[in-house]
């Protein structure tokens, strides 16, 4: 059973090559689409089972309160410029303009995770050897992955 940290390394590094991809395409096309799609899903519910299993935990502990709020902060910023983006025309100047952004923030936020939130993880909470919580993450994620749609609608709704 793999740990929480691998889960989420491994979500980062298709996140990752995701980023690359969009990054790599041009316009409102089929390529753009399919991989902004693929980001959009997979980011949405990494994101909500992440702060339900493991920032939750990290935020239960006082050593962890700070660096867990400044991640689920950052989560909200890159939710907002996602829904922003799903709202505009992909082959506008402005689309990439603000997917740069969003890029750019993201690969921060996995960098700052992977190097200064699992640290302060481990000393609150342990290594995950037996890999409970990276079976939650799992469980959780397939959970929120059919939540996306209905989530970022009642989001519009408000």
């Amino acid at each position: 059973m793999a740990t929480i940290y691998e889960e989420i390394r491994e979500d980062h590094q298709k996140h990752r090559e995701l980023l690359n991809r969009i990054a790599d395409t041009h316009g409102d096309s089929k390529e753009r689409r399919d991989a902004w799609d693929a980001f959009y899903y997979d980011v949405k519910a990494h994101a909500a089972a992440e702060e339900e299993t493991f920032y939750s935990k990290i935020m239960a502990k006082p050593d962890g309160q700070d660096d867990a709020r400044h991640s689920v902060a950052e989560h909200k910023e890159m939710d907002d410029i996602m829904e922003e983006l799903n709202s505009m025309e992909m082959d506008s100047p402005g689309w990439l303009t603000r997917f740069k952004t969003l890029k750019h923030d993201y690969e921060h936020h996995m960098e700052e995770e992977e190097e200064d939130i699992f640290s302060t993880a481990r000393e609150v909470l342990s290594d995950d050897a037996d890999g409970r919580i990276g079976e939650r993450f799992l469980d959780r994620k397939a959970k929120e992955r059919e939540l996306v749609d209905e989530k970022a609608k009642e989001a519009l709704e408000e």
